[in-house]
């Protein structure tokens, strides 16, 4: 069976003669991965910063939200115009921009300096993450494009896992300025390995010569092709939902379960294992039922992990919290990569431009659930769960439209 069923036209043909090699798969990971590294890295250090600059800590949030807009706006201009001009100049000027913000931040002196050293960050790095996606969709099709967006996207999810765990070593060690040095430098050496490594993947006679008042339209044309923007937006509200419990976590595990900042770093890291797992048999499971029935399963299982954590809300353990969380995280490394690839799968010549309104509907949706985690007049706990809880309806509800206008030949 293919991975992505009832495609019109017959067979699935691969867009590229390559392979995904174990170079390219390490490309592909980090272009995807360094934008949630630098977010999350500096979680751990927010004491420290907000002493620092003289600011109150809950001031911080603002770096994530910034970043976040900053982030999702930007890739909507990147995409496009590596659609026309091709990918390899906007990947290598996004990584020197990023590491342009990144010395801005490390060098910040105050709150707006910090900030606007985060906006000029986020513009940079939305490029190499957009774009991660757009080579993936360059490269490959079918099950080798499944294949590869899984094992990127468990990058990309494992990076703000592992993160919190090194902000909190640099922080201790070295200061919380450390941090942008470290994302500054690992910029460099990915931009360095794409420049030595990867040649152009959008070859010009595959390119769109397009104007705005064009790409305008075709994104307009993405937000009313249910083919799109169902599984775009399922796998959208679900990474709200992650966003939403990382942001939300440190006041739940410190505060009110006694966690240390250490320990917080470390259960982090631990959650990574149950999105690389996932990660791992999401195309071997679609492989053998279907990209849609693996991606459904998904958003079941993130719906269990958010209704689970409602119902001990009240007295909420930190046994209990780990599981209810590893049961969505299950679900959600399940549904990212199967999701992205059925929702990018139809529009190759666009890929850039699909990828960066999926892009920014999942940052979109992410800036929504951190803000939510904090404006709900409730409980940690609670606010997260209904976060997680509403968003996996929501999901569920577009994903399963979307599959019934494919089994009736409208999607």
């Amino acid at each position: 069976m293919s991975i992505i069923e009832n495609i019109p036209n017959g067979r699935i043909v691969q867009t590229a003669e390559r392979r995904l090699s174990a170079g390219l798969l390490l490309l592909l990971a980090g272009l995807a991965a360094i934008g949630a590294l630098s977010t999350n890295i500096i979680l751990p250090s927010f004491p420290s910063i907000a002493s620092a600059l003289g600011v109150p800590t809950r001031d911080l949030g603002l770096t994530l939200s910034s970043f976040f807009v900053a982030f999702a706006i930007g890739q909507l201009f990147v995409g496009p115009l590596s659609d026309r001009y091709g990918r390899r100049h906007f990947v290598l000027g996004g990584l020197a921009v990023f590491v342009i913000g990144s010395a801005v931040c490390g060098a910040a002196e105050s709150f707006p300096m910090l900030i606007a050293g985060r906006i000029i960050q986020a513009l940079g790095v939305c490029a190499a993450s957009v774009l991660s996606r757009a080579i993936a969709r360059d490269l490959f099709d079918g099950e080798e494009l499944a294949k590869a967006l899984s094992l990127t996207m468990v990058a990309m999810a494992a990076a703000p896992g592992f993160s919190p765990l090194l902000g909190s070593a640099l922080d201790t060690q070295f200061g919380w300025r450390s941090a942008f040095v470290v994302v500054a430098a690992l910029g460099t050496i990915l931009a360095a390995y794409y420049a030595l490594g990867a040649g152009e993947t959008h070859p010009a006679d595959r390119r769109s010569a397009t104007s705005l008042r064009a790409v305008m339209g075709a994104y307009r044309g993405l937000l009313v092709d249910p083919r799109f923007i169902r599984p775009a937006l399922a796998v959208s509200l679900v990474i709200g939902g992650l966003y939403a419990f990382f942001a939300a976590a440190p006041a739940i595990l410190i505060v009110n379960l006694g966690l240390s900042s250490l320990q917080l770093g470390l259960f982090f890291a631990t959650t990574v294992f149950v999105v690389f797992a996932s990660g791992l048999l999401a195309p071997r499971l679609a492989h053998k039922w279907g990209a849609r029935s693996i991606a459904i399963l998904g958003i079941v299982l993130a719906l269990l992990g958010g209704v689970l954590l409602l119902a001990m809300s009240n007295a909420t353990t930190f046994p209990a919290f780990a599981v209810a969380l590893a049961i969505f995280l299950l679900g959600m490394g399940l549904v990212n990569p199967l999701g992205t690839a059925i929702t990018l799968h139809p529009f190759g010549r666009q890929a850039g431009l699909a990828s960066a309104l999926l892009g920014f509907l999942q940052m979109a949706c992410a800036a929504l659930g951190t803000a939510l985690t904090t404006a709900l007049p409730l409980p940690p706990v609670l606010s997260l769960s209904l976060i997680l809880t509403g968003g996996s309806i929501l999901a569920l509800v577009v994903f399963l439209r979307h599959r019934a206008d494919t089994h009736h030949g409208k999607a």
